[in-house]
């Protein structure tokens, strides 16, 4: 059965809060060349200016998670997207590297909310059959985010023109108008409606959205849930009780091995990275980011083919026994510099392609789709929240550490290490990712509630 159009044209504008947020991280990975040579920056500068995005992310994740349960998921993505305009006109507008700081944070807040309430309210407007390939499709939209940014970071660079940055930035104005248009047009969530006693509402929405031998058993297992709801009094206590424990653990567990594999020192800094095996040029060093970003979309995509089909529990531990080699061959290779001499540039965009295409179908679009998943409705917003505070959190860390790290023991210990923390992964993800595929939101729930160990559902 294929999904209607009316759905796919619903999460594809909603999706494209995904396409910013893959645009708006990957843009600065081609600005720094550009940023350092501009304002004459070091290291420790350059980290500031990728790092402050992340510190904005994680403020909005911190503190928007009641919004979104509040004003509903339609009116916080719409908000985003305004957010999204302010931040790219300021940061093509900065006139020094403090108000650029800032301007960066700015869009890190729009960034923050939108990588939860985007695949939130593509998991609740969903058919249950079809929601792993909807949810995924936002992460296919960050892949393709990230490539158009490097694809425009190249297609503006001037190597004569250290102020280029600045169309780069301004680029993102673009598809954040299409969001704020386009999202005016679009229903608000079924499950939100319904949650806020908007039931007519909710039904109308879920009978153009669900299929239609699902659409009463829909109703009838959020009438229980909504039941359930309204007994429960806090949401942080409801969230913290030993039921949900599990949500919570898969939700914090797999941000931390998806960012802690490094996957995000190769989104922004791919250009310093070639530049450390040998490719002299600003612009010529974006060129084989271009290539990563086309295998990065290509493999999402591959992985929205196989996440309804394969499951969710395959396509992980597959994904990140194929991570562990990948990473291990990075640091191989700039372990062997000398011995490779002039062919290191060709070995290390090969280890990043291939590390690239197995995060790519597993890891990067597990995270968002699982924790749209694991939450009862009355937490979602809170629980996908704490979700996106994580991922924000780490990757920052990430960002932060990364030069320091290369600087310190080296760029070939760096990518071994991300290496060893993947071995890990393994025996996590053993334990604590579930088998979500197939199941409704609510059935979900209810594994939850009978004890259920993440390996069981």
């Amino acid at each position: 059965m294929g999904i209607k159009l009316k759905v796919l044209l619903i999460a594809v504008i909603a999706a494209t809060g995904g396409l910013l947020f893959g645009f708006d991280t990957g843009v600065i990975s081609g600005a720094l060349p550009f940023l350092k040579q501009h304002w004459q920056l070091d290291d420790a500068s350059l980290e500031w200016v990728t790092t402050t995005v992340l510190i904005g992310a994680v403020i909005g994740a911190l503190g928007s998670g009641k919004l979104s349960d509040v004003l509903g998921r339609k009116k916080m993505i719409i908000i985003n997207a305004v957010i999204f305009c302010a931040g790219a006109l300021g940061c093509a507008f900065a006139w020094n590297i403090t108000v650029l700081m800032l301007m960066r944070m700015v869009i890190g807040i729009a960034i923050g909310i939108t990588s939860y309430v985007v695949p939130m309210y593509i998991a609740e407007i969903a058919p249950v059959r079809k929601r792993g390939a909807l949810v995924t499709l936002n992460q296919l939209m960050i892949t393709i985010g990230i490539l158009v940014s490097y694809i425009t970071d190249y297609a503006l660079s001037d190597d004569n023109n250290p102020a280029s940055w600045r169309w780069m930035f301004f680029a993102g104005f673009i598809p954040a108008i299409i969001l704020l248009v386009g999202m005016f047009f679009l229903p608000e969530s079924p499950r939100w409606l319904i949650s806020k006693g908007r039931w007519e509402e909710g039904k109308r929405v879920l009978q153009k959205t669900e299929d239609a031998d699902l659409v009463e058993q829909a109703l009838q297992d959020l009438q229980k849930e909504t039941a359930l709801a309204a007994e429960q009094k806090g949401e942080l206590k409801e969230i913290l009780k030993p039921w949900l424990r599990p949500a919570l653990i898969i939700t914090i567990g797999i941000f931390f091995f998806q960012q802690f594999s490094g996957v995000n020192t190769i989104i922004y800094y791919s250009p310093i990275i070639f530049q450390m095996a040998g490719i002299v040029s600003n612009t010529g060093s974006i060129l084989p980011a271009i290539i990563i970003g086309a295998v990065n979309v290509l493999a999402c995509f591959v992985s929205i083919l196989l996440l309804d089909k394969i499951g969710r529990r395959k396509l992980y531990m597959i994904g990140i026994s194929g991570m562990v080699p990948s990473l291990a061959l990075l640091g191989c290779c700039f372990y062997f510099k000398e011995a490779l001499g002039a062919s290191l540039p060709y070995f290390a965009v090969l280890s990043i392609v291939c590390f690239i295409i197995f995060i790519a179908i597993s890891l990067a679009p597990l995270g968002w789709l699982l924790i749209s998943e694991v939450f009862p409705l009355s937490v979602r917003g809170v629980g996908m929240s704490i979700g996106s505070l994580a991922h924000w959190g780490f990757n920052a860390i990430i960002a932060f550490t990364f030069l320091k790290l290369v600087n310190t023991i080296g760029v070939s210990a760096t990518f071994l290490s991300y290496s060893l923390i993947c071995i890990a992964g393994i025996v996590w993800g053993y334990f604590y990712i579930p088998e979500t595929k197939g199941k409704s939101l609510e059935d979900i729930e209810q594994s939850w509630r009978q004890g259920r160990k993440p390996r069981e559902i």
